[in-house]
């Protein structure tokens, strides 16, 4: 079994409660009242839930050494007991951000669009954990999937978090995008 590899699991069960699930941009998902977040092998649709996403953790992409060493000085891992609160947002950019070559990707992700500059501001009190979902498979519905998790006193801040992200150039990429808001 691969610990890297997460399954995130809509359906009648699960640790998280489903406050809010809408698309943003493109097709939606099926409703579902709870999430599950496992690291086994992922039940199938079939096996009762409304949807099965998948991603892995990986590496750090399109971060420099020295954004590394600060990311790596202010994050706090998810699941801290007072992170009652969470999001999870599964994106998928379209062909065009994919076509690019990397030092292009690198340039809009934050030398324009300040991605890391921007999530660094609201370091320690949302940590975020970045799932890959192109590294499964180019079949995967989206191609990552963002978590998210904070404790209720800091959900303005994190509206601010991704009404920042959603309006920079990286965003114009993006063809789909559904926002699943969670509590425990």
């Amino acid at each position: 079994m691969n610990p890297r590899l997460r399954a995130f699991v809509g359906g009648k069960t699960g640790l998280w409660s489903v406050m809010s699930l809408r698309p943003v941009l493109g097709e939606g998902l099926p409703e579902s009242g709870k999430v599950d977040v496992v690291e086994r092998p992922a039940p199938s649709v079939s096996d009762g839930a409304s949807w099965v996403l998948r991603g892995v953790t990986s590496h750090v992409r399109y971060s420099a050494g020295s954004e590394r060493a600060v990311l790596a000085a202010r994050q706090v891992d998810v699941g801290r007991p007072t992170a009652t609160r969470a999001a999870l947002i599964p994106i998928r950019k379209n062909a065009a951000w994919w076509d690019m070559p990397q030092d292009d990707r690198r340039r809009i992700f934050e030398e324009t669009s300040r991605h890391i500059t921007i999530g660094l501001k609201y370091l320690p009190a949302i940590s975020r954990r970045l799932h890959h979902c192109r590294d499964l498979s180019e079949a995967e519905p989206f191609d990552f999937l963002t978590w998210f998790d904070f404790a209720p006193e800091h959900a303005s801040a994190f509206e601010d978090l991704v009404g920042e992200l959603r309006s920079s150039e990286e965003w114009t990429y993006v063809d789909r995008e559904v926002d699943i808001r969670l509590a425990r």
